[in-house]
């Protein structure tokens, strides 16, 4: 199964980094724009034993798939660098930036939003990663089991 994973307040926490720099710096109105934003932001919790759970699984074939900030030219690489960082230069191969997750073809899409940025017309399943169904890596896996 082609398993597609969103970045931002999925695999990191984007949230929490916007609101620190925003009560820091509240003359930045797009504190995501500002050179470092995405390659310094944290790991949700347990998303980096998931995606090596999912990487060492003989049933799934995980992707990160994010969009790109377009406030911010650097986060293309920044998002490469994050990677490469948490998950290892194995995994960069994997990563695909696309504004319209639509235009994937796979079997699950686990993004914290369901509209947006195409997931409202991704042609698998998507698993809603913060919602009451999923709202931790801890759901996710066992909903991923369930629909393998």
């Amino acid at each position: 199964m082609i398993v597609y994973i969103d970045m931002d307040d999925v695999l990191c926490d984007f949230t929490t980094a916007k609101e620190k720099a925003l009560e820091e710096n509240p003359q930045i109105a797009f504190p995501q724009s500002q050179f470092g934003f995405f390659q310094n932001l944290v790991p949700i919790e347990g998303a980096i034993e998931a995606v090596e759970l999912l990487v060492n699984s003989q049933r799934f074939d995980p992707y990160i798939l994010t969009a790109p900030s377009t406030r911010n030219p650097f986060s293309y690489t920044e998002k490469r660098v994050w990677v490469e960082k948490y998950i290892g230069y194995h995994f960069v191969e994997k990563l695909i930036i696309c504004s319209n997750k639509a235009l994937l073809k796979g079997d699950i899409l686990i993004d914290d939003n369901a509209s947006g940025k195409g997931q409202d017309n991704f042609d698998g399943k998507l698993m809603h990663f913060g919602s009451v169904q999923y709202p931790d890596w801890s759901a996710v896996l066992k909903g991923l089991h369930e629909n393998a």
